[in-house]
């Protein structure tokens, strides 16, 4: 049971192994683009290229869910990034339980964007933990951690990719030793949970009074959705990628400078404390490119102010 990229190594690992996948559950299809064309998400289009049995209820509390369920009398369920919280009645099913791939350390980063919180936290270590589940929110037990470093340099993006494919490897090492029942499970500590809220696109526009180093944050975790923006001569600017200076605040929050030629970026943005130095940007309905390639067809850009 998974839905997007960060579920698919897990499906393609348990469809490289022994196990026999007898279905592979998944959001519905949805509008997505411009064009609003229905797509598939990428669990499905994996299961449907190797001709698995695909299942896509709106509801998994469904009467009619829990019984096609049940009907096919699976010995173990595994969940990655499903977006459906499993009722009891699932959760009984299975002879070998319900087993999670939760891209935290929990009982860290419970909930639904843990990756983007660990970054926009400044964590340094972030990790993947396969867990039994319970009716809870990233509450069960858990069976195997992994820590993995967070660099200067990942994004959500690039950081769900690495967890997937750890996540898919802890849960094939961890499968075997469950099954023979050689793994204990550890209750959370639930005294030093923490909750990950849900990131909206109204989280993308910039604050330029906010610190350079929360502003980088940000540009990292909330790339590539929903980006991190700003407004300049009429148009979206999205910050691609950044990098935060120190610098005495001369100019007010949001106005453009030129930085030194030893400086990392060739141009910056005061912030409330801080410059966040440009690397790559998107101005609206243009393609993504670098600062140095930015600026020369942006005559004004330096001196203006941001919104």
């Amino acid at each position: 049971m998974g839905t997007p990229d960060f579920a698919v190594p897990s499906l393609e690992a348990l469809a490289d192994s022994a196990y026999e996948i007898v279905a592979v559950y998944t959001q519905p299809d949805r509008e997505s683009g411009r064009g609003r064309q229905v797509v598939a998400p990428p669990v499905k289009r994996v299961a449907v290229s190797r001709g698995l049995g695909v299942l896509q209820p709106i509801k998994l509390r469904a009467r009619e869910a829990i019984a096609s369920v049940a009907n096919l009398a699976p010995e173990l369920i595994v969940v990655a990034a499903y977006g459906h919280i499993l009722p009891q009645e699932v959760l009984n099913l299975p002879r070998y339980g319900c087993i999670n791939v939760h891209p935290s350390l929990l009982p860290k980063y419970r909930g639904s964007s843990p990756i983007a919180s660990a970054i926009l936290d400044g964590e340094k270590i972030t990790g993947v933990t396969i867990m039994l589940l319970d009716e809870g929110m990233d509450t069960g037990p858990v069976l195997r951690q992994k820590e993995v470093p967070i660099s200067d340099e990942d994004t959500t993006g690039t950081l769900t990719a690495k967890l997937a494919t750890i996540g898919a490897q802890s849960l094939l090492e961890t499968l075997s030793h469950w099954i023979e029942a050689s793994i204990e499970p550890q209750p959370q500590d639930a005294s030093r949970a923490t909750y990950s809220r849900q990131i909206t696109k109204e989280d993308g526009e910039i604050n330029w009074q906010l610190s350079a180093l929360d502003i980088w944050r940000r540009v990292r975790a909330f790339e590539p959705w929903p980006g991190s923006y700003t407004h300049w001569s009429g148009r979206r600017l999205k910050v691609i990628k950044a990098v935060p200076l120190s610098g005495e605040k001369m100019e007010e929050a949001g106005e453009v400078i030129a930085l030194e030629q030893s400086s990392p970026a060739p141009v910056g943005v005061v912030t409330g404390n801080g410059i966040l130095g440009l690397l790559s940007v998107q101005l609206e309905g243009k393609k993504e490119m670098s600062a140095n390639e930015f600026l020369p067809g942006q005559r004004g850009f330096i001196g203006s102010k941001l919104l």
